[in-house]
């Protein structure tokens, strides 16, 4: 896996963690892969699962319109991820 790939959902990742517009379940979601992708040895895997996770969160009808587009942009960072 390129190292750059990872380094761009890592930023993303952060993005979303550190934004107060964001609601705070995605907040903590957002932190919970992150913290998975950077303590894990198949990141492959973790970025399969993450994906499932935001793809659940991103169907919330309440969600602000900026924050599933953060959603849906690290989504397909996250595909890159997982299909290497």
């Amino acid at each position: 896996m390129a190292k750059k790939e990872l380094e761009e959902v890592l930023e993303t990742l952060d993005r979303i963690i550190f934004d107060e517009t964001v609601p705070r379940n995605v907040r903590k979601v957002a932190s919970e892969i992150k913290e998975k992708l950077t303590t894990t040895d198949e990141i492959s895997l973790e970025a399969a699962s993450a994906i499932s996770v935001l793809e659940d969160i991103s169907a919330d009808p309440n969600l602000p319109m900026h924050v599933r587009t953060m959603i849906w942009n690290l989504t397909s960072q996250l595909e890159r991820i997982s299909v290497e």
